[in-house]
């Protein structure tokens, strides 16, 4: 396996960072989806309110992936979890052990920061990631389905 190497994400990295979400995007035939741009992803992850935080894969000086996460909060728990929102490895440097070393990075900084659990989702026809996930232990979650509002209708929600 090529060493790989996960360093945290700096305010150089958000060209290199839109420019993974867009491989994201385009290998989950989403690209069209993709509205972000460079400053919004710097205001959210370096400005004032930072929401989002990232983490970089690198073999060599070569970013082959990133996972890109938040915190949320369980009141269940009563403690804060880490929501991954993206996880990505460059197809060529796939099934050689960088995902799982991606994982365990974003695992040690929940359990630095206390988090009571780990979450994220998956495309219900990515087979391949979906047998990722149960193959380390991750668990479905099938009793609950996702919601989502687009900023139209949280705009529409929010006038009443």
């Amino acid at each position: 396996m090529d060493q790989c190497n996960i360093r945290e994400a700096t305010e150089q990295d958000v060209p290199l960072l839109l420019g993974l979400i867009r491989e994201l995007a385009a290998y989950e035939r989403l690209a069209d989806q993709v509205h972000a741009t460079e400053a919004g992803l710097r205001d959210a992850m370096f400005g004032e309110r930072r929401t989002a935080e990232a983490v970089i894969a690198e073999v060599g000086v070569e970013p082959i992936g990133y996972g890109l996460f938040f915190h949320n909060f369980s009141t269940f728990t009563g403690k804060p979890g880490l929501w991954v929102e993206d996880i990505f490895i460059r197809p060529a440097f796939r099934a050689r052990g960088h995902g799982r070393a991606l994982f365990r990075a974003l695992a040690a900084i929940a359990q630095e920061r206390g988090c009571g659990r780990m979450e994220w989702s998956a495309l219900d026809w990515n087979d391949s990631a979906i047998g990722f996930y149960l193959g380390f232990g991750a668990r479905r979650m099938d009793e609950w389905t996702i919601f989502r509002l687009d900023e139209a209708g949280v705009a529409k929600l929010a006038k009443g």
